[in-house]
């Protein structure tokens, strides 16, 4: 008889390490979303423009009209007294409606607070400006005579009513508003002390540097009450004019 032939499993074994099933890429992004140790990636950081951003054409209109309602108010507080002058007036003097100045200004009195502040604030930066255009090597004569003839501008020039309404409208601030005022003024006044201080060594000064500067400014201030261009006498003959009464040639 013939041996039987030897029989194989028809089932082969299987292998200890099964080969890693193909994953799909859809389920690979959702492995990688959901690993515990991912970190999102940190969104791009947007650049600020440089610098501060450009006024709307509403804001630059705003601006302008705030502008008109404090000239307009400058003048009629300058020629018809504080009293004497209505919103209504400032309103037509600036070509608004009536109400329209307590969008920029909640009372008369902080109009006339804000004609006299930020007319002081803008006389000072001028002043500051007129004493850097002069040359290193200036003179103490020199630099009071700028500072006279810009004085003489702020009291005179085209846009001169401020300083005329803090004059005479003084007692119609609030106190609180007088010292915001005066600390404006004291800075102002305050730069002509060195000027003033150096003449005095020189022995060109006619008086002791405070007393002189209350002259001077007393003197000053009053052109206002007297001095018309009709009468031909230019800004800059008037601070020739006034250097000469103040100082020693």
């Amino acid at each position: 008889m013939d041996s039987p032939m030897p029989r194989t499993s028809a089932i082969a074994p299987a292998p200890k390490n099964p080969p890693a099933r193909p994953r799909s890429k859809a389920a690979a992004s959702s492995s990688a979303n959901s690993a515990p140790n991912a970190t999102p990636a940190e969104p791009t950081p947007t650049r600020r423009p440089r610098g501060r951003p450009r006024k709307t054409a509403e804001e630059l209109d705003d601006g302008n009209r705030r502008r008109k309602l404090m000239d307009g108010a400058a003048k009629l507080f300058r020629t018809q007294g504080f009293a004497a002058t209505s919103t209504r007036d400032i309103a037509a003097a600036a070509g608004m409606h009536s109400g329209s100045p307590f969008y920029h200004f909640e009372s008369k009195s902080a109009l006339l607070y804000a004609v006299m502040s930020e007319g002081m604030t803008m006389a000072a930066q001028s002043q500051q400006q007129a004493l850097d255009a002069l040359p290193a090597q200036a003179t103490p004569r020199e630099q009071l005579h700028t500072l006279i003839r810009h004085h003489f501008e702020i009291l005179l020039g085209p846009r001169s009513s401020f300083i005329p309404v803090m004059l005479y409208e003084w007692r119609s601030l609030t106190p609180a508003q007088r010292k915001g005022i005066a600390r404006i003024k004291d800075s102002y006044e305050a730069t002509w002390m060195p000027v003033l201080e150096a003449l005095a060594q020189q022995g060109a000064l006619q008086a002791e540097p405070g007393v002189a500067r209350l002259f001077i400014f007393g003197a000053l201030n009053w052109a206002v009450q007297w001095f018309s261009p009709k009468k031909g006498k230019s800004l800059d003959a008037l601070t020739d004019e006034a250097l000469a009464l103040f100082i020693r040639s």
